[in-house]
């Protein structure tokens, strides 16, 4: 199952239940519009920086937003990347 984006997160529990438009959000967060509108359409990360401004304006962890987009990410990264094609170079050795 896809992890949802941090953005969609922003979009559908934050957003829309507290009634903010998303100029609101980026003025809170001392960011410009364009900044939220990329996370909250999925073409952006949530930056170490961004999950601190996050945490404190919806009362939050920062390890929160940065673990729902590396998820996300580990996600994506699966799905576009074969690691058959990595040479393991390294062989565990079972001590009896």
């Amino acid at each position: 199952m896809r992890p949802s984006h941090p953005g969609e997160i922003i979009k559908y529990d934050y957003l829309g239940p507290l009634d903010l438009k998303v100029g609101q959000l980026a003025e809170s967060l001392g960011v410009t519009r364009p900044m939220i509108s990329a996370i909250i359409n999925g073409r952006s990360s949530v930056s170490p920086e961004m999950a601190i401004r996050l945490s404190k304006a919806f009362d939050t962890t920062p390890d929160l937003w940065l673990g729902m987009q590396r998820s996300y990410d580990l996600y994506v990264a699966r799905k576009k990347f074969n690691p058959d094609k990595v040479k393991n170079l390294y062989k565990s050795r079972i001590v009896a």
